[in-house]
């Protein structure tokens, strides 16, 4: 039962749960909470499918009183016939895949991205006019605003930015492109791109990944209104709203534009929304990592006792 319950968990928070809160308006509201509920959902999946593996191994190798496993996989095929037996074996496979595909999946995820990042960089510094602070200007006619992010981090903008955009206005696009230096939030789109790359194609839905991408433009802006306000932003978002960036920048502009001008002149962030997702992301949380944490420290005590 308990198997089959954190499998129904799993299902459920990596489809319908993504699906409603995608479709959601509050996250606006508050972003920086909202990507923590994405965040405590994805984690809670994953543990979830874990715990349901966990459980079908128990059963497989049959525990003895104290912890120890007193059969092998195969012997166990009397104990519950061949039909449980070999559903059992298969969602234990299942679920050893997902996870060396999701471990594969955050090193290719992290190698790939630092490689685009550090060759890009070196570009940057060989063609770039360096302005201290890490900012380097770029001779390039389009106005566009992005930055690299990791140890050796660079905020990049071009000359036609800095022709098109005032003084306020290019201190917006400068504090929004440093806000995501400082929070680090390639991190974040890091994890749920690996998650997003474990699964299969016909599995896997974008919905968490655009989500959190949307929603860490909208932190940075916040940081950029407190700086500047904002009107510049929004001037400054518009005139780089086409520029084109390389693949592991954080851009300014983009395809979300427009629902961020929008949001810019909306209500204003609400507390009482961000408690809420917090509470729900803490709830969320607590189920599969109570259920999957309390069994392991059980068996590692009476192992150590035996």
């Amino acid at each position: 039962m308990s198997a089959l319950a954190f499998t129904i968990v799993a299902l459920v928070l990596s489809g319908p749960v993504p699906a409603m809160l995608a479709r959601a308006s509050w996250p606006i509201r508050a972003p920086r909470a909202a990507i923590v509920l994405w965040q405590s959902i994805a984690l809670a999946a994953v543990l979830s499918a874990f715990s349901a593996g966990i459980a079908i191994a128990s059963r497989l190798f049959a525990p003895g009183p104290d912890g120890r496993p007193t059969a092998t996989i195969t012997s166990e095929i009397d104990a519950l016939g061949w039909p449980l037996w070999v559903a059992y074996v298969i969602v234990f496979a299942v679920t050893l895949v997902i996870g060396g595909r999701l471990t594969f999946a955050v090193l290719q995820v992290a190698i790939a991205t630092r490689r685009r990042r550090a060759h890009h960089r070196m570009v940057v510094d060989l063609v770039g006019k360096s302005q201290g602070n890490h900012l380097r200007i770029l001779d390039v006619a389009q106005p566009l605003a992005y930055c690299l992010p990791g140890v050796r981090s660079r905020v990049v903008v071009s000359e036609g930015a800095l022709n098109a955009l005032g003084d306020n206005e290019m201190a917006a696009i400068l504090t929004h492109e440093r806000a995501h230096l400082r929070a680090r939030h390639d991190l974040v789109l890091e994890m749920f791109t690996a998650v997003h790359a474990a699964f299969p194609r016909f599995v896997r839905s974008g919905n968490a990944l655009d989500a959190v991408r949307l929603l860490i433009e909208m932190l940075a802006d916040d940081a950029a209104v407190r700086a500047a306000g904002p009107t510049p932003l929004a001037r400054a978002l518009v005139a780089c709203a086409s520029g084109r960036t390389p693949s592991g920048a954080l851009a300014a502009g983009g395809p979300t534009t427009v629902l961020r001008l929008r949001r810019l002149g909306g209500r204003p962030n609400s507390r009482a929304v961000a408690a809420t997702a917090y509470l729900a992301a803490a709830a969320v949380l607590a189920l599969p990592t109570l259920a999957l944490a309390v069994p392991w420290l059980t068996e590692l005590h009476r192992l150590f006792l035996a």
